[in-house]
């Protein structure tokens, strides 16, 4: 592999001009060091940087790219917007409703919903709803999930933050931190005590099912049913997160695996098709308190532009033609085995973590449940570890607290030499 020297120039340029040079922290490889990789190409599963090197990509721009980079019918269904439609209107369209009826038809709790611009819109709009529905002001969140950047998320959050080492922020108000309460994840006894401390407080709780911002971490089996019992005894809106696992680990999203229905649903990611593009929706009867219908306000000038729910739907009606889940879930399964093998043959008891084609490989011997299991990872060999696979091309999250990603255009031949990677890898971090 060719050494990454107009990225290096790149980063200095961009240091000067943009905060820490990258528009997303993560990006900038603090957690791992090293220069960050400025990407000129992504087709199918491979990326190809300014430098000319071509990575294996289990990112996929952070999870949207469910069906790979540059689809051809989502690229000829953009193509064809661009050309014959246009990129925004600020005006209701067609595709709006056609969108919005397909989520409410393949997400079990949707009956409304509402088109904003990220996920973190999504999560945002969502709390607020909660909390005009209920004239309640305080929620419940979980150490390590990360739902945006939004004031209350911040609170011992994950993602980003967790992988900098600050994960409460200068900024948020002493008012919104008193406001956000911190269970601990799998835990129902710690979310119990909360609402029992703050009763007829809660507004909502708010919830990654398949974490997912602290590496991967599933909700144990009961937890979520717990929650929702809980939710329906205390009138408190129960929320999922779906932003990441939403269309990622089943097309009904992590909710129609686990069989739990919460009262509001918030997606992002898949439904643009890798564009900016977000969702929250639930009930009708707590949808309806949405402005103009409602007193609850929210708006967004670009949401449900033409490019975004074009790419979004192309994507949902691809999901739904060729039902990818089955194949997605058996190179899963050959990634995992594979990995897992490579332990076995090294000695090394590190953990892994995969619900459908979301996985996390944690350099630490301590089965991972929750936001303290997690950070017990050794980071410096997790730093070590993705440098070597970076250099063996094979472009991973930058952060030992991400996903990693495998799509439907990965081949058997790429997963092969994923997992011959990750042995020398594993190798190279050190026992």
């Amino acid at each position: 592999m060719s050494q990454l020297t107009k990225s290096a120039e790149l980063f200095e340029k961009a240091k000067k001009f943009i905060p820490g040079g990258v528009n997303s922290p993560v990006r900038a490889f603090k957690s791992v060091g090293g220069t960050p990789v400025y990407m000129a190409k992504g087709s199918g599963a491979y990326l190809t940087d300014v430098d000319g090197n071509t990575y294996l990509d289990y990112v996929g721009s952070w999870g949207p790219f469910i069906l790979g980079s540059m689809h051809p019918r989502i690229t000829a269904a953009l193509e064809y917007t661009l050309k014959n439609i246009g990129t925004s209107f600020g005006t209701p369209i067609e595709m709006e409703i056609e969108i919005a009826e397909l989520l409410c038809k393949i997400v079990p709790s949707l009956e409304m919903v509402r088109m904003v611009n990220s996920g973190t819109e999504a999560t945002m709009s969502a709390v607020r709803l909660a909390r005009g529905y209920t004239g309640r002001d305080k929620i419940i969140k979980f150490e390590g999930c990360y739902h945006g950047h939004g004031d209350s998320f911040l609170i011992k959050a994950g993602s980003g933050a967790l992988t900098l080492g600050a994960p409460d922020s200068p900024g948020v108000t002493k008012g919104t931190a008193m406001d956000t309460l911190n269970a601990t994840y799998n835990d129902i006894d710690s979310v119990k005590l909360l609402v029992g401390e703050n009763k007829g407080q809660i507004a909502a709780i708010i919830i990654e099912p398949v974490a997912g911002n602290t590496g991967v971490i599933p909700a144990k089996p009961g937890f979520l049913a717990a929650l929702r019992e809980l939710c329906t005894q205390e009138g408190i809106v129960l929320i999922f997160d779906e932003v990441m696992c939403g269309f990622r680990v089943a097309l009904g999203g992590a909710q129609s695996l686990y069989g739990v229905t919460p009262d509001l649903t918030t997606m992002g990611k898949i439904i643009g098709g890798g564009l900016p593009v977000g969702a929250f929706g639930g009930k009708r009867e707590i949808m309806e308190r949405v402005a103009p219908l409602g007193d609850v306000y929210q708006a967004g000038t670009l949401s449900g532009n033409p490019l975004a729910l074009t790419a979004g739907l192309e994507t949902l009606k691809i999901l739904i033609d060729e039902n990818p889940y089955p194949e997605l879930e058996r190179k899963a399964v050959i990634l995992e085995t594979g990995f897992s093998d490579n332990l076995k043959k090294l000695g090394l008891n590190y953990v892994q973590n995969r619900v459908g084609s979301m996985s996390c490989l944690f350099f630490t011997d301590t089965p991972v449940v929750d936001y303290s299991t997690a950070i017990t990872a050794d980071t410096k060999k997790h730093g070590k570890y993705f440098h070597s696979m970076l250099d063996q091309g094979i472009y991973l999250a930058p952060s030992q607290f991400e996903a990693m990603f495998i799509s439907f255009m990965h081949t058997d031949e790429d997963l092969e030499k994923t997992i011959k990677a990750n042995y020398n890898a594993l190798v190279a971090s050190g026992k």
